[in-house]
């Protein structure tokens, strides 16, 4: 009697979620294991916590917390897309811009890239990213491609543009303030001039690795990274219904959606550029401030401080001080609408202009206030799963920080570079920055406790502290781009209906590629430029 074999069940890829778990358990294990290990940072001595029970349980929800504008911001925008969806404006204006370029779409791919790499460069733009992803999915499916496609040109565009901060005051700035404020002299032309080449070379190689991806998947669909479940739920999300033969064109309300929809996103890019820091005042003119001068008793100036930081010292309840502090009558003719002047503005700003605009949207768009309601409600939901994963990464970040974990690695491995030449010495950084970005995610905070150890050993060594500001660079942008631990990218691939394993088996070759060309500049500039 025969039996009919039955297939194998194909073992399916683990979700986001459950890799977000993974690592945080293995986190929380990890501090056990070194619970007591001490370690000095800017003279004191601290020591690591191992994690208990209540913290890994807590640490999701403390990352919530700690995400918290970007998760709004999330909600916000599934809102305002569930309308411009509604009034099929995104759609039809899709199928108009493809049929226009005629088989010609590749030539978006380098195109948006470089924009994106050039905002990345100069002010970070990495979570602001997570609204285009919607976008770029649909019309790269449109156009023949995959929705992963869409997320590479985000992801790599904005991402190499980090790597290669120039005048990015998220990195770049917040490096050289930190060694500034140690008296060490940062040189900025160097600093400028070394981003542009790893801007440059990681471009190219990104641009190279997604037009191959991108050639592939047009001739043959099925050579896609993506599984049949993630192409599904794609299609179902973003699937436009292509015919050859059919009319497409644009309605005078819907030309007037897309035209707000722009806006929308142009004014949010020019909010979050720091103009001021670049020299750009026109959008603070007008702006008016007076200072204000208060008392403070011992207990205020203790309150200013750390417990590690004053040790045992007790200031006398008898001391006494003054604080000066700057407050504004007027924040300039673009502080109108939020309060806050465009090139200030954060996640809560975009958040209320998004929430404004998706009213105005419906209006326009001819839907009802029910219509509108019941859209933007059914387009928050839809954005749970984003929000969640942005949080429970983010809870990742927390549970190294409270427990001291990055800092004790970061001081390890400083002192083991020490007295290293110069081609090791910036190897060795970038490994370090390489392994520590996928502890701390965020370049300020990496900057903020790193360069305070590593700038002064460059200095040490006879080596150009403007030069190991770009090595963190270069290494903590290489890492944000596949780190699970950056709300950023698991929020961005979660839209793009891409799973994080997925994103991996493509982004490791990219990223190694990356990150070899990018040492081997490095290496050349740590010994050919002088102190």
């Amino acid at each position: 009697m025969s039996e009919t074999a039955q297939p194998k069940k194909k073992r399916e890829m683990l979700s986001s979620f459950s890799i977000i778990f993974i690592l945080l358990a293995v986190v929380a294990i990890i501090t056990i294991v070194l619970n007591g290990q001490t370690y000095v940072l800017d003279g004191v001595e601290k020591v690591v916590t191992g994690a208990t029970l209540g913290d890994f349980l807590m640490a999701p929800a403390k990352g919530f917390v700690n995400a918290v504008d970007v998760c709004l911001f999330v909600t916000v925008l599934g809102g305002f897309l569930g309308i411009v969806n509604k009034t099929d404006s995104l759609n039809t204006g899709i199928k108009v811009l493809v049929k226009r370029l005629g088989g010609n779409e590749l030539v978006l791919i380098p195109i948006l890239m470089f924009l994106f790499a050039i905002l990345g460069s100069t002010y970070g733009f990495c979570e602001e990213t997570v609204g285009f992803y919607a976008l770029l999915a649909a019309t790269m499916m449109a156009a023949g491609y995959d929705s992963l496609t869409g997320a590479m040109m985000i992801l790599l565009g904005a991402g190499v543009g980090c790597l290669g901060s120039t005048v990015n005051p998220f990195a770049t700035g917040i490096a050289s303030s930190a060694l500034t404020d140690m008296g060490i002299q940062v040189d900025q032309a160097v600093i400028i001039g070394l981003g542009v080449v790893l801007l440059i070379a990681s471009y190219l190689v990104a641009v190279l690795f997604t037009l191959r991806y991108a050639k592939r998947v047009k001739a043959d669909p099925s050579r896609s990274l993506m599984s049949a479940s993630e192409r599904d739920a794609a299609e179902a999300e973003y699937g436009i219904e292509r015919k050859e033969s059919e009319e497409v064109k644009l309605t005078g309300r819907q030309k007037g959606v897309l035209i707000i929809f722009a806006l929308a996103f142009l004014v949010m890019i020019v909010g979050f550029v720091p103009w001021e820091k670049l020299g750009v005042n026109a959008f603070v003119a007008g702006s008016a401030s007076h200072e204000e001068t208060v008392e403070v008793s011992a207990a205020d100036i203790e309150a200013q401080y750390d417990k590690d930081e004053l040790g045992t010292l007790k200031l006398p309840e008898s001391t006494t001080g003054t604080l000066t502090s700057e407050v504004s009558d007027d924040a300039g003719w673009s502080a109108f609408l939020t309060g806050t002047p465009l090139g200030q503005w954060y996640f809560a700003e975009s958040t209320t202009w998004f929430l404004l605009l998706a009213i105005i949207i419906g209006i326009v768009g001819g839907l009802s206030e029910r219509e509108i309601v019941d859209e933007f409600m059914a387009g928050a939901g839809d954005m749970m799963s984003v929000v969640l994963i942005i949080a429970v990464s983010r809870g990742v970040s927390v549970l190294m920080s409270s427990t001291g974990l990055s800092n004790y690695f970061l001081t390890w491995a400083a002192g083991a570079l020490a007295g290293t030449s110069g081609i090791l010495f910036s190897i060795g950084s970038y490994v370090l920055y390489f392994v520590l970005s996928f502890l701390i995610p965020s370049t300020s905070g990496m900057a903020t406790v790193s360069m305070p150890i590593m700038g002064p050993l460059a200095q040490q060594l006879n080596f150009n502290p403007a030069v190991m500001v770009m090595v963190f660079s270069a290494a903590s942008g290489a890492v944000n781009l596949i780190t699970p631990t950056s709300g950023a990218i698991m929020g961005g691939l979660a839209l793009a209906r891409v799973e994080y394993g997925t994103w991996v088996k493509f982004a490791v070759k990219v990223v190694a590629a990356i990150a070899v060309v990018s040492m081997v500049i490095l290496a050349i500039a740590m010994v050919a430029i002088p102190a």
